[in-house]
């Protein structure tokens, strides 16, 4: 029964892999085409750069953080939900340029096709495929690896040896929440 339940776990591991590879590599190929080398990464120069527009505006759903249109012959649009934190805000806009860039969408028809994608409460419980790329991506294109690890060796010796301290501190420059970054150092396998 144990090789049996590793034997499925394994090829499950090996897609999430190869789906964090693709998000990170998406992310990286974003950050040098835009030449965006420091912390924090300035999402709304991204969107510029990809031609997106950014419409901020309180959502009726709260569980909804943000969501991108795409309509042909007009510039996509990624709507946030302004009722959330200023890092959520970040997270999601970083979060709709992984579908922008990585995903079709689900069309759905108003007076005229348009796709659209989503990021709800369900994003984040990664269940989904594109939802835990698109997850990955923001993680990439926020937190990139490279700059994650050159930041934290700039922490005091005291700060490194403290997961929560080295995560909080990380955080702030970055401007992600604690638990993103939590996430991205454990991910990186910069800390256990």
């Amino acid at each position: 029964m144990h090789a049996a339940g590793r034997r499925t776990c394994w090829p499950m591991r090996r897609r999430r892999k190869a789906v964090a590879r693709r998000a990170e590599q998406a992310a990286g190929r974003l950050l040098a085409e835009a030449g965006e080398v420091v912390a924090p990464v300035d999402v709304e120069r991204l969107a510029a750069h990809l031609g997106v527009v950014i419409s901020r505006s309180t959502f009726r759903d709260g569980d909804v953080s943000g969501m991108l249109v795409r309509q042909d012959g007009r510039s996509p649009v990624v709507g946030v939900n302004d009722a959330h934190s200023s890092h959520r805000q970040r997270f999601t806009i970083a979060h709709e340029f992984g579908h922008l860039l990585l995903h079709p969408g689900r069309e759905v028809v108003l007076d005229r096709p348009v796709r659209v994608n989503l990021r709800d409460k369900t994003s984040s419980t990664a269940t989904d495929r594109e939802e835990i790329e698109a997850n990955a991506f923001a993680a990439s294109l926020l937190m990139p690896a490279d700059l994650v690890r050159s930041e934290l060796q700039r922490l005091p010796a005291v700060v490194r040896q403290d997961p929560d301290r080295s995560a909080a501190a990380l955080a702030a420059r970055f401007e992600v929440s604690d638990s993103a970054m939590g996430f991205r150092l454990i991910n990186l396998g910069l800390v256990s």
